[in-house]
């Protein structure tokens, strides 16, 4: 009962939650609010100190301009850190800076907001890489995401040519939003046993003789920041099943539902600017229900399988670990308290899918939202079609422009999949880097492709993933994956800002009906399936039927 429970428990609690906070955000990133004096004197001593004394509004392309910049210089930042980290201070178990391209690897995961990790967190990242380098990131590309989606949305619910200022919204969402939540999920996961220090590693005695490392750190703040910014990178190597970073069923519990959090908020406080809660609703209905499906194949496969408790932590049980899966491929979470690896074909294939389906299904903070947008406009288009008559939404039509990088937006993750999997699978550096053959291979480097370019950063975990080849093309792709979506989606909202009024505002597609939501459930499927499913044939579907005449990988 318990197992029925839980899952259930949880997406009432999102439910209830998500509208709140999805309004809360709105509130203090609206240009046009009037937050109190104390927070705007202290808003002015920051542009002062940073030197961005004019939040003007910004165009669109403007906006973009000022976003990629910023992110070009973190990205430079953070790989001086990781590649010269010895030289640094708080590094007690003196470790060693990473290879140039390990670090290139990870400064671009970080930035990126996808947090793959080729490397063992506890073992090769020092406390101030940890704290000053990624841990910063966690924060700065979380608020970045939403920073995109609030370009969209007011330019979908603004007739103005301007869409808020980048220096604005990246202040307000990090220090109104994520600072607050991050320091009150730090104190709940320290009160269950994470630790929060800068002691060196501690060398407790054997019984069978020897010693083993204890690691510390500060692990609780940055595991804060990590979930709710959907970030996902482990402080230590094997993520949340670790017992120092989940220790306990409750600090499980609120992970699980920080990883869900914001990004169901997003959907909200994307309803709000575009004016319409009842369209929110509905794209809220389709995820929710596709997150459901998702989940329900994944358990009831592992249930099925023999090996179900390979690879699972015993102190959580099955739902903990399958839900946990499923809100993180379908959040771009990537955190992990279960090995991908060893789940049942059918079961780890459903993770994949939901990564492939564009990390739309919540998504990452932000980022679910303007991909599900992509989707939206998509379906719109493709029922004008059937219908022979021009698609329009929110009172415009919707031109060739946009509709032309509507689909480059949606195709780019598609791309780096597939070829980088197919470059991987044909080549000795690709294969030699597998720990299993046959279909189960091809689902880890499939996996892999599918986890960078959808900038979630989860893995199957049984692939080596840390040479130079696969840092170079994981990172091109995690690196394509998200400027090149969201420089569509700048386009998208220069575009629409652009395009006059529709004389015949009521002829627009309604957005809000369940007409609209069964459309864009199949748009989603049609366009996923039609994208990944004979792959899939060749790696876990085909995998599924070889285990069940016993032969394994």
């Amino acid at each position: 009962m318990a197992e029925i429970i839980y899952p259930i428990f949880i997406l009432t609690v999102l439910t209830v939650l998500a509208p709140i906070l999805g309004v809360w955000i709105y509130k203090f990133t609206n240009p046009d609010s009037k937050l109190p004096t104390i927070l705007i004197r202290v808003e002015n001593l920051w542009k002062k100190i940073t030197g961005t004394n004019s939040w003007n509004a910004q165009t669109p392309l403007e906006y973009f301009s000022t976003f990629f910049q910023f992110h070009v210089a973190g990205l430079a930042i953070l790989w001086c850190i990781l590649f010269f980290q010895n030289y640094f201070t708080l590094n007690p178990a003196k470790i060693s800076g990473m290879s140039w391209d390990l670090a290139l690897n990870t400064a671009i995961s970080f930035v990126t907001n996808t947090n793959w990790q080729a490397y063992s967190g506890e073992a090769q990242v020092s406390y101030f890489g940890q704290s000053m380098g990624l841990a910063l990131q966690n924060f700065l590309s979380a608020s970045a995401g939403i920073c995109v989606l609030l370009v969209i949305s007011r330019a979908f619910g603004n007739a103005k040519e301007t869409i808020g200022n980048f220096w604005q919204d990246l202040y307000r969402l990090n220090f109104y939003i994520f600072l607050p939540l991050s320091v009150f999920l730090a104190l709940l996961l320290i009160s269950e046993g994470v630790p929060q220090n800068y002691d060196a590693p501690v060398f407790a005695s054997l019984v069978e003789g020897g010693s083993q490392s204890i690691p510390g750190g500060p692990a609780a703040s940055q595991i804060a920041i990590k979930q709710l910014g959907t970030n996902g990178g482990g402080f230590f190597g094997v993520n949340s099943a670790h017992p120092l970073e989940n220790p306990t069923p409750f600090s499980n519990f609120l992970q699980t539902l920080a990883i869900l959090l914001i990004p169901t908020g997003c959907v909200f406080l994307y309803g709000k600017i575009v004016g319409s809660l009842k369209h929110a609703w509905v794209v809220f209905g389709v995820m929710l229900f596709l997150l459901v499906i998702g989940y329900s194949v994944a358990y009831y496969s592992e249930l099925q399988s023999i090996t179900s408790w390979e690879g699972k932590e015993s102190r959580f049980h099955l739902a903990e670990s399958t839900f946990w899966m499923s809100a993180t491929t379908a959040a771009s979470n990537g955190s992990v308290n279960s090995m991908h690896d060893s789940y049942s074909p059918i079961g780890g294939m459903m993770g994949m899918l939901q990564i492939m389906m564009g990390e739309v299904i919540f998504g990452g903070v932000g980022a679910g939202m303007y991909g599900m947008v992509l989707f939206v406009l998509a379906t719109v288009f493709l029922s004008g079609l059937m219908i022979g008559r021009t698609p329009e939404i929110f009172g415009k039509k919707i031109q060739k422009d946009v509709i032309k990088w509507t689909f480059i937006g949606l195709l780019i993750p598609n791309i780096c999949i597939l070829v980088f999997s197919s470059i991987a699978v044909s080549t000795d550096w690709g294969l030699e880097a597998l720990t299993n053959r046959g279909p189960h291979g091809l689902s880890e480097i499939l996996y892999a492709y599918a986890s960078a370019s959808g900038n979630n950063g989860s893995a199957f975990a049984g692939l080596v993933a840390d040479s130079i080849p696969y840092n170079l093309t994981l990172g091109f792709c995690m690196f394509l994956g998200r400027f090149g979506v969201i420089y569509s989606i700048f386009r998208i909202a220069d575009l629409w800002l652009k395009a006059k009024k529709s004389e015949n505002p009521e002829g627009s597609f309604r957005v809000d009906s369940f007409l609209f939501g069964s459309l864009l459930f199949f748009v989603l499927l049609i366009l996923a399936g039609l994208s990944f499913f004979p792959v899939l044939s060749l790696g876990p579907i085909l995998e599924s039927f070889l285990v069940g005449k016993e032969i394994y990988f």
